[in-house]
Formats: structure tokens, sequence, C-alpha cells
């Protein structure tokens, strides 16, 4: 139960950053970026940003994920059930940084947690990214979550405790 815990946290932490800074020629421009020649930088369409965070905001909020995860070193016929119900969403005032307000059932556990995480976009794609979170009491998380339609995957890492997870999206009433 207490890797359940570990991975519960770790989900949560993953639902929700978006890369909102500085975009450089490797990371690639969004569709509507536009290009300032003459400073030689390059500057996100901030239109099409706020479009896709507010979307992302929307989706999520009130969302329910539901799947299952995986233990290294474990046999993968021992999948462990999870699920997370997605009470808000807020994008945070710097960088990628989003807060993510989950509710955690876990054994007789039964808490709602704010958990700060990232978001980085893949295009389109939201990829939830937690690196080295220490939650008091639960121990440190680090996680790599891919939403994309009605599915999400990654990885997951609890303190020496990792594996991957798996599973569908149940949008919430704001879609």
């Amino acid at each position: 139960m207490f890797s359940r815990l570990r991975l519960t946290v770790t989900l949560i932490a993953l639902i929700g950053l978006v890369h909102t800074t500085r975009v450089s020629a490797q990371d690639g421009l969004p569709r509507n970026a536009a290009v300032q020649t003459d400073q030689k930088t390059l500057i996100q369409d901030t239109e099409s940003q706020a479009a896709l965070f507010d979307k992302f905001k929307r989706l999520m909020s009130g969302a329910k994920l539901t799947g299952m995860f995986t233990i290294d070193g474990k046999p993968l016929s021992n999948l462990e059930a999870e699920s997370y119900e997605i009470k808000g969403v807020e994008k945070a005032e710097e960088g990628d940084a989003w807060i993510i307000t989950a509710r955690i059932k876990y054994g007789k556990r039964d808490l709602e947690i704010p958990v700060p995480l990232d978001v980085k976009w893949a295009g389109t794609t939201p990829v939830l990214t937690l690196d080295n979170l220490t939650l008091p009491g639960f121990g440190t998380f680090s996680a790599r979550v891919v939403l994309h339609r009605d599915k999400y995957a990654g990885t997951w890492q609890h303190d020496d405790v990792g594996g991957h997870l798996f599973g569908m999206i149940e949008l919430g009433s704001n879609p």
C-alpha cells in the first residue's frame, strides 16, 4: 500500500505544467510562433499559448484518472490499481509551474493535497514533470506522465522504489 501512495502522490504531482518561456531554435516553434528577426530570438505566440493553458486547465479540472501501475522488480502480472480525482488546476506565475489539487485515496486515508509540478509540451501534448519533490510525511518523488487524448502513461519514482503507470482519463464537468 505504501508503494501505491508513492505512485499516487507522484502522479498527482505530474498533472500540470506547461512550457511557457524561452523557446530556442533547438526546441522548435509552436505553429503560430512569431520570429523577431532583428534580435534573432524566437518568441512564442502568447495567444496560442494562452489557449493551450486554458484548454489544459478546463480539461483537467474535475478529471478522474483511473489505471494501473507497476513496481520495478515485481512481475507485471502483479499490477496495482490507482485512481486520482483532480479537484483543481492552476497555472503559477513563474515558468512552467502549475499547482494540481488532487484527492488521494490510500488505505484509510482520504486527503486532498495541492502538488506543485511542471508541465512541458511536446507539441500540443502535455507532459507532467516532477523532479525530486519532497512532500513532508510522504517522501521524495520524481515522475514523467504524458497525457494524450483520453489516456495517460509514464514513469514514477518514490525514494528508492519506481515503476510505470498508465490508464484512462475521464473528463470532468468542465470541458
